[in-house]
């Protein structure tokens, strides 16, 4: 135990700040384990894309049908976020994991089973609830347990993992395509494996330090500190901690979330995260065998692009990870929302010309390096530091609602709008969204790289 110090202003923590230090090993791994629910999200993401070939034939789906069942996962997604708010606030941010993994796990059997439509949506909406409690709380529990100087890179681990998912789905969805008219099965039947990886990990993870001491529970969060850092660590994250929430233990409330005060923080984030989606990207993810069809691909090369758009969606990743804490949030916002808006000028272009299919290839792979450079990791960077400790809990489901509600309105409408404006229409209204994002962050995004939670707090909220 150490001698209870009294911390006057945030440059003491700041001057503990450069002698403190980490174990590096320990962080990194609690956070991949966290993060192995991200690849539930990119599992889901992804497999959809691979299987609407089969369902449209299995179903008998028309335009409507088809935005319904894929925006189903958002639908289940939204509920998720609900609830796992609730739980992770009551109980804390790894029950709520653990319940996650096991929705998905039964969820993804369910489907493969599935013999009638309706049944098939009601499971897909199940494994949404599943994807989006991860959603919601792999970022938040990672950000609560990563030192300021590593955040964001560990924050985006878990949109690595979401990547994996994506490119490790895409490789058994093509070399599944070959298997018959049930390949679809397979393909969703294959997600229970990482669910029951992800729940088995769990049970490994320390709970949130931040969250512990919301509750009272101060020397558990003193134990989980040590474990991450130096005595200088515990220190000075534990007073800033009690800092942050004085005043604030007890029960949330989502009206404190629009309070005047956190208001401004509230409405980024959640522009942010509609912006995420409205920006268009995941059209491409869910839809790439209907956009490549519409230039004349095959079934097999439509598979084999998606292969192609995993992998280049790996590379920026990686890439994205090495440049958030050192480049910074802002700069790489706005390099991804102004790319994509040129990006999907050219590529409707293509698409409504009917252009070489190797050419829209080119600029689909564009559009998905600058978007997994930028708007994927970050946004979720983003929206995991900028609430207060006090209603982070509310505030990120909140935000993260309103995600999972424009990705359904974005899915759901693709089909629609590709019957009626073809599908090179669209992607011109995406790329005036991107403009309006980039003018956005341009203006109301600050920079909040190399600061702790409760800094930005200090920085952002009460001044």
């Amino acid at each position: 135990m150490y001698k209870e110090k009294k911390t006057t202003n945030y440059q003491m923590i700041t001057d503990l700040k450069k002698e403190v230090k980490f174990n590096s090993s320990y962080i990194i791994g609690i956070s991949f384990i966290s993060a192995l629910g991200g690849y539930l999200f990119g599992f889901d993401f992804a497999v959809i894309s691979g299987a609407l070939p089969f369902l449209r034939k299995e179903f008998g789906l028309d335009p409507i049908w088809e935005g319904f069942l894929t925006g189903s996962l958002a639908l289940g997604c939204i509920v998720g976020c609900i609830i796992a708010g609730s739980i992770a606030e009551k109980f804390g941010r790894k029950p709520g994991l653990m319940i996650a993994a096991f929705i998905f796990a039964v969820s993804s059997l369910a489907i493969s089973v599935s013999t009638w439509l309706a049944y098939f949506i009601t499971m897909r909406f199940a494994a949404g609830v599943g994807v989006g409690m991860a959603s919601m709380l792999c970022p938040m529990y990672i950000a609560e347990i990563s030192p300021a100087k590593v955040r964001g890179r560990n924050v985006a681990i878990n949109q690595l993992t979401v990547v994996l998912g994506i490119l490790i789905t895409n490789l058994c969805n093509y070399f599944l395509a070959d298997t018959g008219d049930n390949a679809w099965r397979w393909m969703f039947g294959l997600g229970t494996v990482p669910a029951v990886v992800f729940m088995l990990g769990v049970l490994f993870l320390p709970e949130s330090p931040r969250w512990l001491m919301k509750v009272g529970r101060n020397e558990d969060a003193e134990k989980v500190l040590y474990k991450i850092g130096s005595e200088e660590f515990v220190v000075s994250t534990k007073e800033a901690i009690e800092k942050s929430l004085k005043g604030g233990i007890g029960k949330q409330s989502y009206r404190a979330v629009f309070e005047k005060a956190v208001r401004p923080a509230v409405l980024i984030g959640i522009t942010l995260a509609v912006f995420q989606q409205f920006c268009g990207i995941n059209v491409v993810f869910n839809y790439t065998s209907t956009i490549f069809a519409s230039v004349g691909s095959s079934l097999n090369q439509q598979l084999f692009e998606t292969v192609s758009i995993g992998i280049v969606n790996l590379v920026f990743t990686l890439l994205a990870m090495w440049q958030v804490d050192k480049l910074g949030r802002k700069p790489l916002m706005l390099i991804g929302s102004l790319g994509l808006s040129i990006f999907y000028i050219v590529l409707a272009y293509l698409l409504q010309n009917h252009l070489s299919a190797k050419l829209v290839s080119v600029f689909v792979l564009l559009a998905i390096s600058t978007y997994a450079l930028s708007l994927a990791p970050i946004t979720w960077v983003l929206i995991s530091e900028i609430f207060p400790n006090k209603i982070r809990g509310a505030a990120s489901t909140v935000a993260i609602v309103s995600l999972w509600g424009a990705y359904f309105i974005l899915v759901f409408t693709f089909p629609i709008l590709a019957k009626v404006l073809g599908t090179y229409g669209p992607f011109y209204m995406y790329a005036v969204i991107c403009f309006l994002g980039f003018l956005f962050v341009l203006r109301k995004v600050k920079e909040t790289k190399g600061q702790t939670l409760e800094e930005l707090e200090e920085n952002l909220i009460r001044h």
